[in-house]
């Protein structure tokens, strides 16, 4: 099993952070309802660096999580924060499983159950703001609740997977020049 030196991983980790930094802040394609945000491609440096290790991919959830705490209302950069989560079972799954990645079957169940585990954290994070009424403008309906938390749960996994297969598209493009521990290990 071929591993980065901690150097390179280091680095990894500040290229992708500083991505991860600078998508929502300048990314044209954005949609904004707090406590709902999608913006296109903001997970791509996390799942990158899912493909490099579990310590990398929390150095860049957490990394990007700064990054929307930055440019973001606080409801929308705790969601952000809470990409520690799918982010590190992710990794850990794909270093002890590379060869998921080469099946087109098994990588689609990858990547949609670990869309579902980043949607339902999210939704779980407001959830908890909702009922300590830490939601600004919030209306504290079951309706209004019920209403975000199925755009998060459903819009957060269409989301998902669509940055997962752009940091798939990117990783397997850039693979002679950056291989990447799972592409490697998974030969």
């Amino acid at each position: 099993m071929k591993q980065f030196s901690q150097v390179k991983k280091l680095t990894f980790s500040a290229i992708l952070v500083a991505i991860g930094i600078l998508i929502p802040m300048v990314m044209p394609i954005k949609l904004m309802i707090e406590p709902v945000s999608f913006t296109l491609a903001s997970h791509v440096p996390i799942f990158l660096a899912m493909f490099i290790s579990p310590g990398v991919a929390i150095a860049v959830a957490l990394g990007t999580g700064f990054g929307f705490l930055l440019s973001f209302p606080i409801t929308i950069a705790l969601r952000a924060f809470s990409h520690i989560v799918f982010a590190y079972l992710g990794a850990l799954f794909l270093q002890k499983n590379p060869a998921i990645i080469r099946s087109k079957q098994k990588d689609f169940w990858f990547a949609f159950i670990i869309g579902v585990i980043h949607a339902v954290v999210e939704a779980l994070v407001v959830f908890v703001l909702f009922i300590n009424k830490g939601l600004p403008g919030a209306e504290y309906t079951t309706a209004y609740i019920t209403n975000m938390l199925l755009i998060l749960v459903f819009g957060g996994l269409v989301h998902s997977l669509v940055d997962y297969y752009l940091a798939f598209y990117i990783a397997k493009r850039t693979e002679r020049l950056f291989p990447l521990p799972v592409f490697t290990n998974s030969k």
